[in-house]
């Protein structure tokens, strides 16, 4: 029994195909600024996933939203939850080959199978149409199904410019502001002030 199970985590581990593996021991909530009645303990315990709750994390770069993304995801594979981890742009990419190579239905069907699906770094590089309405197809097919997290620094009131089609944006935005939750991520660069506690010299590079 003991082997089952880990040969299911390693299995769900690597549908997962999250870019690293990391966990939540240690992370700073002192900047993640939580939605009025919705208690640290409720996101932790991953009761947005039975829900099919979408979660929109919003900030600037390097306040620890793909992090946190991704330790929510790990928990979830711990509990025997399927998870796909997707770079957005990437994902977009894979999906326009999908479709000229007539694997798209395959593809659709693996995301289907995910009870959380990361969309992580949602918007950093806009869609042609057609990109955005394959995205659409997910995320309009996972409301209600599954759960989403988005990584976002862009606003509600931009993504019409991300997707280059206001009402397909504003389509997405009333799902997920009908049945989700955002949270802001505040404060300075975890990714700065991790340099400055090393001594190193940020001043040099600009931050990515």
């Amino acid at each position: 029994l003991a082997n089952r199970e880990r040969a299911k985590h390693d299995r769900l581990l690597r549908r997962a195909r999250s870019p690293v593996v990391k966990g939540l021991d240690g992370y700073d909530f002192t900047n993640v600024r939580l939605p009025d009645g919705y208690m640290l303990d409720e996101l932790l315990g991953l009761g947005f996933i039975p829900r099919a709750q979408d979660l929109v994390f919003y900030g600037k770069t390097g306040r620890g939203k793909t992090h946190l993304a991704i330790g929510l995801g790990m928990k979830a594979i711990d509990m025997g939850l399927g998870v796909r981890f997707h770079q957005t742009a990437e994902l977009v990419l894979q999906l326009g080959k999908a479709k000229r190579d007539g694997t798209l239905e395959t593809m659709l069907r693996d995301i289907g199978r995910a009870d959380l699906i990361i969309l992580d770094e949602f918007g950093y590089v806009p869609f042609d149409i057609d990109g955005a309405r394959l995205l659409y197809q997910i995320i309009a097919g996972s409301y209600e199904r599954r759960s989403i997290i988005f990584t976002t620094n862009i606003e509600f009131s931009k993504w019409g410019t991300v997707f280059a089609d206001d009402k397909l944006a504003a389509a997405i935005i009333d799902r997920i502001v009908h049945h989700g939750r955002l949270l802001e991520f505040t404060g300075q660069s975890r990714r700065v002030s991790e340099a400055l506690m090393f001594g190193r010299n940020t001043s040099a590079q600009p931050e990515k």
